[in-house]
C-alpha cells in the first residue's frame, strides 16, 4: 500500500500503531489495492485500526529533524543511531557508524553462523541488536493474518459478495495461468502473456503481485503454485532496463507482503538479492535515484520523457516503506539511509507555496517543473508519508510533519469547490490551476482519512469531511456504465466528466474501490460497500472477457469497446487484483 499510471500508485491504516497496522500497510505497498478487496471481508464489527497487530511498549524510536535517531549512549554523548523500525515486543538499534558496505551481502544475511558472527560482534562494539525474527513477530499478532474464521460474514449476502469477488479473482489468476504463466501479464482479448519492458527482463511480475491476495482470500492452491514458481523459476539475475518504482513497488512489496504474511523463507531471501540490485540507482550526486536502472551493470539514467532529465516525485517518494524493512530484515542500514536522505533534501530545499512540485533534478536538487499534482507523478509520495508515519507507532515525527504540511499546502492551493458543490482536487501549474482530477488522485479520499487521526489539534472531523466529500465526487464521476473515465474536469459547465475523448478510457484502476473500502472501515456507512457492489457488476458486465478482465475505451458509450492491447505496460491483471482484493475486504 500495489498497477497504476507510470508513476503513479496507490493505498493504509487509521490511526493504527506499528504493531497493530505494519503488516496490512505493507500488503497494500505491494498490492495495492487487490488487498483492499480483502479488508472488506474482515468482520463488520472489527475496527480498521483493531485487525492485526498489539499495542507495543517498547521506548519510542523519534526521527529528527537530521534523519538520525538522537539518542544518547553512556560515555558517548555525541553517538547517534539510525531510525529503527518496532516489530511486536522489541526495538532493533544499529549503529551506522563507518562499517563498510561490503560486510554485507544478501547470500550471509541468511547463514545463521554469519548472523551469529555480527551479533557478537555488534555487542562488543557497544551496540545493540539482534537477527529478525518472524516467529517473534507473530506472537504479537493480535489476531490471524486471516481472523477470526477467516472473517466469515454473519449474512447471507455479504457472504454472497465475498464468495462472487473470490470467483472473479480465480476466474482471472486461471486464465493467467493458462495462456500467460511466467510473464508478466495476460493480455485477455488475445490470450497470450507479455513481457513488457517495465521490468528489466524480471518474469512473473503477476505472480509475485498476487502472492498476498491469493493467500488473504484462501486460495490456497493458487498460493501455492505461485510460491513454488518464485521458488523454481523467478531468475533476478537480469540484465535489462528496470522501473525503480515498478520493481519495487511489485516484486519487493509483493515478496516483503508474502513474507510478513505466511513467514516463507523464498520470499525473504529473494527480496534482499533484489533489493541490492536497486541500490545503485541511488549514485547521484544528491542520492536522489534516477528512474531507470539496468539491474545487472547497475547503471541507472532518468526517463527519457521526464523534463531535463528529472526524477519523479511519486517514484523516489514510494521507496520508504518497502526500504526501511528491507533494512529490518536484511541487518544493513544503508536501505534506510537511502531514503532518509531523499527526506533530508526535500526538507531543505523551497517548496513554492509549501507545494511539492513533481520533477526534480537528481544532480542538482533544483525542482525542474512547478506542476504539482496528487494524481499521476504525485500521488504515492503522500502515501507513503503517511503511512511511514503510521507503520512507525506514530514515532516518525519528521513524516507526520511533512505529511500534514503537504496537506495544509493543498488545501490551500488545489482542493476546490465546483458550482455544484463538488469537492475536488485540482492541479497545479506554476501558479495556475488545471480544473482537472485523475482516476488515480481518487485514492486520496482513503489517504485522508486515515490521516485525520493525528493531524493539527481540532482537525480531526475537517479532514474526515474532506475524505468523505472527495470519495463522493469521485463517485459522481463514475459514469451510467458505473466505471470511471481516467480523468475528469470541472469546467465549461462539466461536472465531474471526462470532457476530452482522450480521458474516457478506462484500464481496470483500483482508486476509487480503495477509498470506498476505507470509507467502509472507518464509518461502516453502508453506502460505501453499495457503491463498491456498483463497480463490482459492471466490471462483470462490461469487462469481463471469455480469458479474463479488459479495459474499455470509452465508458460513456452506449456500445462498449474493449482494449485488445491495454494502455500501459502492466496493467492488465494486477490492477484488476488490486481491485477484487478490496472489494474482498469490503465484504468481509
Amino acid at each position: 500500500m500495489v498497477f497504476r499510471k507510470l508513476p503513479g500508485v496507490s493505498a493504509s491504516g487509521m490511526g493504527l500503531r506499528l504493531s497493530q497496522k505494519f503488516v496490512f500497510l505493507l500488503f497494500l505497498s505491494g498490492l495495492v489495492t487487490l488487498c483492499f478487496g480483502a479488508l472488506f471481508f474482515l468482520p463488520d464489527t472489527m475496527r480498521l485500526k483493531r485487525i492485526f497487530l498489539s499495542k507495543n511498549e517498547n521506548p519510542a524510536v523519534t526521527v529528527g529533524s537530521d534523519n538520525v535517531l538522537s539518542k544518547k549512549v553512556p560515555g558517548d554523548p555525541e553517538h547517534h543511531r539510525k531510525p529503527s523500525v518496532t516489530h511486536g515486543a522489541r526495538t532493533v538499534e544499529r549503529s551506522v557508524g563507518s562499517r563498510a558496505q561490503d560486510e554485507w551481502s544478501p547470500a550471509k544475511a541468511h547463514e545463521p553462523a554469519a548472523r551469529d558472527e555480527r551479533v557478537t560482534s555488534a555487542a562488543q562494539n557497544g551496540q545493540r541488536g539482534s537477527a529478525y525474527s518472524y516467529e517473534t513477530f507473530k506472537k504479537c499478532l493480535l489476531k490471524p493474518p486471516l481472523g477470526k474464521n477467516k472473517g466469515t460474514p454473519s449474512d447471507s449476502e455479504t457472504l454472497q459478495r465475498r464468495e462472487k469477488v473470490k470467483e472473479m479473482m480465480k476466474f482471472a489468476w486461471d486464465n493467467y495461468k493458462r495462456y500467460a504463466w511466467g510473464k508478466n501479464e495476460l493480455r485477455p482479448l488475445t490470450k497470450n502473456g507479455h513481457i513488457g519492458n517495465m521490468f528489466g527482463g524480471l518474469r512473473g511480475a503477476s505472480i509475485v503481485d498476487s502472492l498476498d491476495t491469493l493467500y488473504i482470500m484462501g486460495l490456497m492452491e493458487e498460493y501455492e503454485e505461485a510460491k513454488e514458481w518464485i521458488q523454481d523459476n523467478l531468475d533476478l539475475n537480469s540484465n535489462g532496463e528496470a522501473s525503480l518504482f515498478e520493481v519495487n513497488i511489485r516484486y519487493v512489496g509483493g515478496l516483503l507482503s508474502a513474507y510478513y504474511l505466511t513467514g516463507a523463507e523464498i520470499f525473504k531471501q529473494k527480496v534482499l538479492e533484489l533489493g541490492e540490485k536497486l541500490l545503485p540507482a541511488f549514485n547521484t550526486p544528491t542520492g536522489i535515484p534516477r528512474g531507470v536502472i539496468n539491474l545487472g551493470s547497475g547503471t541507472s539514467w532518468s526517463w527519457g520523457w521526464a523534463s531535463a532529465g528529472s526524477s519523479i516525485l511519486a517514484e523516489f517518494g514510494t521507496l520508504h516503506l518497502e526500504f526501511v524493512h528491507l533494512s529490518e530484515l536484511s541487518r544493513n542500514p544503508l536501505f534506510t539511509e537511502k531514503v532518509m536522505n531523499i527526506r533530508k533534501l526535500l526538507n531543505k530545499i523551497e517548496k513554492p507555496h509549501g507545494l511539492y512540485p513533481n520533477f526534480l533534478s537528481p544532480v542538482s536538487g533544483n525542482w525542474v517543473q512547478h506542476h504539482v499534482s496528487i494524481g499521476g507523478l504525485g500521488d504515492s509520495f503522500y502515501e507513503y508519508l503517511i503511512k511511514s508515519y503510521l507503520m512507525s507507532d506514530k514515532t516518525d515525527e519528521e513524516a507526520q510533519k511533512m505529511y500534514y504540511s503537504a496537506m495544509e499546502a493543498i488545501e490551500a492551493n488545489l482542493v476546490q469547490k465546483s458550482p455544484g458543490g463538488l469537492t475536488y482536487v485540482a492541479e497545479w501549474r506554476g501558479g495556475i490551476l488545471d480544473h482537472k482530477m485523475g482516476h488515480l488522485a481518487c485514492f486520496s479520499g482513503g489517504m485522508i482519512g486515515i490521516g485525520a487521526d493525528d493531524g493539527p489539534a481540532g482537525q480531526k472531523q475537517h479532514y474526515l469531511d474532506l475524505a468523505a466529500e472527495i470519495t463522493h465526487t469521485c463517485h459522481e464521476s463514475y459514469s451510467p456504465t458505473k466505471l470511471g473515465p481516467e480523468a475528469f474536469r470541472v469546467d465549461a459547465g462539466a461536472e465531474a466528466t471526462a470532457t476530452r475523448l482522450s480521458d474516457r478510457y478506462y484500464i481496470l484502476r483500483p482508486e476509487v474501490i480503495e477509498s470506498y473500502m476505507y470509507r467502509w472501515r472507518l464509518t461502516h456507512d453502508p453506502k460505501y460497500r453499495e457503491w463498491g457492489w456498483e463497480a463490482e457488476e459492471a466490471l462483470e458486465k462490461h469487462c469481463r472477457v471469455e480469458a479474463g478482465f479488459s479495459g474499455i475505451r470509452d465508458v460513456y458509450a452506449s456500445t462498449i469497446i474493449l482494449f485488445k492491447y491495454l494502455l500501459y505496460c502492466y496493467k492488465d491483471l494486477t490492477d484488476l487484483h488490486h481491485k477484487l482484493s478490496e472489494f474482498h475486504l469490503f465484504f468481509k
